[in-house]
């Protein structure tokens, strides 16, 4: 019974939610999880869950020190799964009205100086093919702020590099206009013209950015690539896609572009979202206060 209802709530979550399939494995490992406590306590009846079992059930999650940030995310699922059940009628309440989750503890995200980021951009060898490709993406991912998700997605026909735009379908399946920089239309263009057909091997594949035998490139893919010109630049810190991401909107922002803008750009629905950005570029303000102020 449990198992026919996940699998209605996913379908739910898809066609009404249009949730990003990271999420929806997320929930689904989340809820298998919560299932598999009830079967445990004797519960295999939805409608025998009141608020005391979900405390309980919390309590568990705290004992497995799991962090604050993927508690409430099992929590928001579970709370998710309930409101279903009552919007299909299957149950006239909903238990997890009255939890209180933990509050997640707030961390700022990890960027990379201009000085870091120029030395990223200029490590692949631009003789090559895939030297080309290699640059375009890092160019691109800079000049935009698109997911890794996105960025492996891209298709030739969302390429609108004359206007210098991209046009990219984010989380929710919502469409969105990113502008691209100069720099990054050269490089992509360039990739586009040299690097791309020799790659495709007489394939004919949609997506920009493909691998060495003329398939779509994969997320570990390109955190392989990323991870290895990282070394190259001699960068200590530990670099991932989202990375440049929040390099991208810090950067926009201490060079004083509006929050407004910022959110659009990288498809955030909240600006709550965004506003973590602000919290960036004052930590960099105290740094530099107190590495060169002669009283700090």
């Amino acid at each position: 019974m449990l198992d026919i209802l996940l699998d209605r709530f996913l379908h739910f979550l898809v066609v009404e939610k249009g949730l990003s399939p990271n999420t929806l494995e997320a929930y689904s490992r989340d809820l298998i999880q919560y299932f598999r406590f009830l079967e445990s306590q004797g519960i295999r009846d939805i409608l025998q869950t009141q608020s005391d079992t979900l405390y309980e059930y919390l309590g568990t999650l705290r004992t497995r020190k799991l962090s604050s940030r993927t508690q409430a995310r099992i929590l928001s699922a579970l709370r998710s799964f309930y409101r279903f059940l009552q919007e299909e009628s299957l149950r006239q309440d909903n238990p997890t009205l009255p939890l209180q989750g933990p509050k997640a503890k707030m961390t700022l995200p990890k960027t990379l100086s201009e000085l870091e980021v120029e030395k990223l951009i200029h490590q692949p060898k631009t003789e090559s093919p895939r030297g080309l490709r290699d640059a375009a993406m890092l160019e691109v991912l800079y000049a935009t702020g698109l997911r890794v998700s996105e960025l492996i997605s891209l298709t030739l026909n969302q390429l609108e590099l004359e206007a210098h735009l991209i046009r990219t379908m984010g989380k929710g399946s919502k469409e969105r206009l990113v502008p691209v920089g100069k720099a990054a239309s050269r490089s992509l263009n360039e990739y586009l013209e040299k690097g791309r057909p020799p790659l495709l091997k007489k394939s004919m594949v949609p997506w920009v950015f493909i691998n060495n035998r003329g398939g779509r490139l994969s997320r570990q893919g390109f955190w392989k690539i990323l991870r290895h010109y990282g070394r190259e630049a001699g960068i200590q810190k530990k670099i991932s896609p989202h990375t440049l991401r929040h390099t991208f909107a810090t950067h926009l922002l201490e060079g004083g572009a509006d929050l407004r803008s910022i959110q659009t750009m990288l498809g955030h629905a909240d600006i709550s979202t965004t506003q973590i950005y602000t919290l960036v570029t004052h930590e960099h303000l105290r740094e530099v206060y107190r590495r060169f102020h002669p009283r700090a």
